[in-house]
């Protein structure tokens, strides 16, 4: 069973933040680390991702640098920043008040 895109879309970039706080990556591994967190229930497209990647870099919650060609084609790499790690500490808390409610409201009785 696959997560629907659309109740996944507000929260694409927690999701980014999160991949890249455990560590700085390019955007296949991005995509490939996203789909096993989600035990494949979850693929972001590459046009998606970029669009979250320039999104987030001109808020300055990324940074990204090329890499060298050692490994073919030359890499963008993309890193969170201290802004980013706030950011994220931000998500996850409504994250947990967005999914208790919800959970209240789908589940709840009166």
């Amino acid at each position: 069973m696959e997560v629907s895109k659309d109740m996944v879309r507000g929260y694409l970039s927690a999701i980014v933040l999160n991949v890249l706080a455990q560590g700085e990556s390019y955007g296949y591994q991005v995509t490939k680390d996203i789909a096993a967190l989600s035990g494949g229930a979850y693929e972001i497209n590459e046009a998606t991702l970029y669009t979250v990647f320039k999104r987030l870099e001109n808020a300055g919650l990324i940074a990204s640098h090329w890499g060298d060609e050692s490994q073919g084609g030359r890499r963008k790499y993309y890193q969170i920043t201290k802004t980013g790690k706030i950011e994220l500490t931000d998500e996850r808390a409504n994250w947990q008040l967005a999914a208790k409610t919800i959970d209240t409201l789908i589940n709840g009785r009166l």
